[in-house]
């Protein structure tokens, strides 16, 4: 199922790291919108994307053919009242999710989906630091609202770590999606890493085509929570 080519795994992780003025850039978009839509009245609940260069949409010409807008375009067709929030940040690791996480959560949250530890991996970080910090991250939310239902979106890490770093890394969404009582996405690239077809010209970053197939990723994950309400 998961996608482990040398090619795929070797540049996948190259991508989570953007220029500090990219990434400030993004950080200063992404608090805009997310304030906008804290301030907006809304009886629809909220689901947060919360991840780094992938659920950013990083690359894509057009914002609306990311997942998390298909999921939006998916939620509208369907009638259901959900905003699908992209609290996504090109670059970021686990450490700075810990840390942005409080000021995404001054708006409402009822499902939150947490995509991170690629740019962790990339870095070599230890799996336990890791492991902390997307701990912390569910705690956090669970923390300020309890009834919010907790999504972890599992990655790979690149061979060239070692057998016995790649293994804890894999191992470690399950234990988290455990132990904090969240959904697990085991891998969110699954039919999509390495190919090429489905891939922008870096190889790494989904495109359009891509994307739809992330979006179905996903959305056979929180379907289930998002119609149960």
């Amino acid at each position: 199922m998961i996608f482990r080519t040398s090619l795929f795994i070797t540049l996948c992780f190259m991508v989570f790291s953007c220029s500090e003025a990219e990434k400030k850039s993004a950080t200063l978009e992404n608090k805009e919108a997310t304030a906008a839509e804290a301030q907006a009245p809304s009886s629809k609940k909220n689901i947060i994307f919360f991840g780094n260069s992938l659920t950013a949409g990083y690359g894509l010409n057009d914002v609306s053919t990311g997942y998390v807008a298909l999921i939006q375009q998916r939620l509208d067709s369907l009638g259901l009242a959900y905003n699908a929030v992209n609290a996504g940040l090109s670059g970021e690791t686990s450490a700075g999710g810990n840390e942005r996480v409080d000021w995404v959560l001054k708006q409402p949250v009822d499902i939150f989906v947490l995509e991170l530890g690629g740019n962790d991996a990339l870095r070599g970080i230890q799996t336990q630091e890791t492991i902390k910090n997307l701990g912390s991250i569910l705690q956090k939310v669970k923390a300020k609202y309890p009834n919010a239902k907790l999504v972890l979106a599992g990655m790979e890490a690149p061979p060239n770590m070692g057998q016995a770093y790649t293994s804890a890394f894999r191992a470690m969404y399950p234990k988290l999606a455990k132990e904090h009582g969240a959904t697990l996405i085991p891998f969110l690239l699954d039919k999509v890493g390495g190919i090429a077809d489905l891939n922008q010209g870096d190889r790494i970053h989904p495109n359009e085509k891509g994307q739809v197939i992330m979006r179905e990723t996903v959305w056979e994950v929180i379907a289930p929570l998002v119609v149960r309400g």
